[in-house]
């Protein structure tokens, strides 16, 4: 399987992945926002759709609908402090109207790969954007750490404390936001929240501190993208769902542990 050259740029783009999106997606479980990766999911694909349409690198034009979406849903959210999950819902209705509107225009026959991911279509240059979003994430997390621990738990309460809430909320959403767009080669952008949200379901159920479950979100997804890639492979199915079956497979096993360890 990795003899051949596009396997190997899948497994390297799929490990990176494995780490950014349970990562990020972590710390949007213990916000109560997982559900922001799919309203970003159906942005990204709009995104994509657009660059299609005016044959542009539609990876590019992911990125940018998504990072305009995230900064949207951080306007929205300030606009309906009562009801802040109504920002995830106007602007997911905004992407699935605006995808359904340019995939209906043409010259969009690739999509599908866009929608569960593809092995073969996984480029050098997919590869140094996930490595350089990759280093953008992890240095944050270092830099950030206390701030979006604090944030996580009660983020009225780190805004009073003098933690820069504003900041640290906006920057992280464009890291959504990338995470999304460029993960959508390989994983598809209807199930790129799954990985950000299935690793960490598991890791929360065995977890015994903040550090081990990011630690064991990182594994769990790690496991799930090498066993969904080599399955992909040898069933010639769309890797995005194979992907996100292992780990939904994994979080059924930890539940079934836990259940037999009480």
């Amino acid at each position: 399987m990795l003899t051949y050259g596009f396997m190997q740029k899948s497994f390297i783009m799929g490990i990176m992945i494995s780490l950014i999106a349970p990562t990020i997606g972590y710390f949007l479980v213990l916000r109560r926002q997982s559900i922001i990766g799919d309203t970003l999911s159906h942005v990204a694909l709009s995104g994509a759709a657009f660059g299609m349409v005016t044959k542009t690198y539609p990876v590019y034009t992911a990125i940018l609908f998504s990072i305009l979406a995230a900064l949207g849903i951080e306007a929205l959210r300030r606009k309906f402090e009562n009801y802040a999950e109504l920002s995830l819902a106007i602007v997911l209705s905004a992407g699935v109207g605006l995808a359904s509107v340019l995939i209906s225009l043409g010259n969009t026959q690739g999509i599908l790969s866009y929608l569960f991911g593809s092995l073969a279509l996984v480029s050098s240059q997919d590869i140094f954007l996930v490595i350089g979003l990759g280093v953008m994430v992890f240095i944050t997390i270092i830099f950030f750490y206390e701030g979006l621990f604090y944030i996580s738990f009660d983020e009225e309460s780190a805004y009073l404390a003098g933690v820069p809430s504003k900041f640290i909320n906006l920057f992280f959403s464009i890291l959504v936001a990338l995470t999304v767009a460029i993960s959508m080669r390989i994983v598809g952008v209807l199930l790129i929240s799954s990985l950000m949200v299935l690793p960490v379901a598991s890791s929360l159920l065995i977890s015994k501190s903040f550090k081990s479950g990011l630690i064991l979100s990182n594994l769990f997804g790690i496991i799930s993208v090498i066993i969904g890639l080599t399955l992909s492979f040898y069933l010639d199915i769309a890797p995005g769902g194979t992907i996100v079956l292992s780990a939904l497979l994994l979080l059924i096993v930890v539940i079934i542990i836990e259940n037999i360890r009480k």
